[in-house]
């Protein structure tokens, strides 16, 4: 065998491992959610029944937390996307030596552990302003951490950013609001919503922190470990392949307008050539 047969082998067996690594969870998972077993398992298969998407529907306290979910994440997206672009703004214009301690400050929520912006975050609201918990602190806690990961998409962006671009429209008179609102903003739309789909995950799956601050509001994924300790059905499969089968939805539709959108602006370039 020549070295370069081998070393497609060797590649090829390393993508095939890698992608079962990740999908083969899922598949389990998902083949479990049409097994009639009272347990979410695929062994012993006890036949095929749609009946856990019933009880899915009929779980009002799961569709309660799911939509606590998604007010959360909504908050997450309004308070982490635009701190992470002021913060993102202010490192790209600024020049001196506190740069790099601010960028390491601005990041240094990441490498904090969940449990401990959870437990910080409590505490200081409850000593200063008596709130003890609910959607207002879980939003806060979790766009202290959220925000340094919008920061950094920004952040790359702006590192292609032509600043020449904001001079020529100064020069001409436009004010920085009209510079910001008609070339910077414009320029970083695709990190904006990048980073605001990015917020939404990181918010939806969120456990450690959200713990600590909810209150007596009950996170999606509080309600699941919950029913994990307390009896887990396979109505909760069925849940994540509902999820699952959205993702690729929308990553299909992303990427379908993606393309048309470069088709689009490869035939503007070609007509005006």
């Amino acid at each position: 065998m020549s070295a370069d047969r081998f070393r497609r082998a060797v590649t090829g067996a390393y993508l095939v491992l890698f992608f079962a690594y990740l999908f083969l969870p899922l598949a389990v998972m998902a083949a479990a959610t049409f097994n009639s077993s009272r347990f979410p398992t695929v062994t012993p298969w006890m036949g095929f029944t749609l009946g856990w998407f019933q009880a899915l529907w009929q779980d009002d306290r799961m569709w309660s937390a799911l939509g606590t979910s998604l007010l959360v994440g909504a908050g997450v997206i309004l308070v982490a996307v635009p701190l992470g672009l002021a913060a993102a703004l202010l490192l790209d214009r600024l020049h001196s030596r506190a740069k790099t301690f601010l960028y390491a400050l601005m990041v240094s929520p990441l490498l904090t552990p969940g449990v401990i912006v959870g437990i910080s975050t409590l505490v200081f609201w409850r000593e200063w302003f008596g709130v003890t918990g609910g959607l207002f602190l879980t939003v806060v806690a979790q766009s202290s951490f959220i925000a340094a990961y919008a920061m950094l998409m920004f952040a790359a962006r702006l590192e292609r950013f032509d600043p020449a671009l904001e001079e020529a429209a100064l020069d001409l008179g436009a004010t920085h609001g009209q510079v910001f609102r008609r070339i910077t903003l414009p320029y970083l739309s695709p990190a904006i919503l990048s980073a605001a789909l990015l917020a939404f995950l990181q918010s939806f799956e969120n456990y450690n922190t959200t713990l600590f601050v909810r209150g007596l509001d009950t996170t999606l994924t509080i309600y699941i470990a919950t029913k994990v300790r307390t009896g887990l059905t396979p109505a909760v499969n069925a849940l994540s392949l509902v999820l699952i089968v959205l993702t690729v939805l929308g990553a299909v539709v992303y990427e379908i307008l993606r393309r048309r959108d470069e088709r689009r602006q490869a035939g503007s370039a070609a007509a005006t050539v």
